[in-house]
């Protein structure tokens, strides 16, 4: 027998120490899991005075670095034919599915024009191309 119950007493206290670990245990994932959701390859965006929110769980994210490379959902394709096959791959499995476009302002305009004519041919329409908010 404890102590406790050979006096008699009665705790009235409860031990919420493993409850504070439990909460700061999952304060903490809740933490990694969310800042991991958002990374991707950085851009230097142009700005638009008005974007409208195209975010969405199945959307695709098509990124064109400064350079010219290319990237499906922060997975680098080597070439535009690459990107076409692993869209098609997508396309096979869900025919509708919204696609944004983030090309940086320092890459050449006809990089992007090859994307857009892409999709284009895929029969892929929602398309949206992401930009910054114009800060006034």
């Amino acid at each position: 027998m404890s102590k406790a119950q050979e006096d008699g007493a009665i705790y009235d206290d409860i031990n919420i120490t493993p409850m504070l670990d439990l909460s700061y245990v999952l304060l903490v994932i809740f933490i990694l899991m969310t800042t991991a959701s958002v990374q991707g390859i950085k851009v230097n965006l142009p700005k638009a005075s008005n974007t409208p929110s195209l975010a969405k769980p199945s959307t695709k994210a098509i990124t064109i670095t400064d350079t010219g490379a290319l990237y499906l959902d922060a997975y680098p394709m080597a070439t535009i034919e690459d990107l076409e096959a692993r869209l098609m791959q997508y396309k096979a499995s869900t025919p509708e599915f919204p696609i944004v476009v983030k090309g940086d302002q320092a890459v050449q305009y006809v990089k992007v024009v090859e994307v857009l004519d892409l999709l284009g041919r895929l029969d892929l329409n929602q398309i949206g191309l992401v930009t910054q908010r114009l800060v006034k």
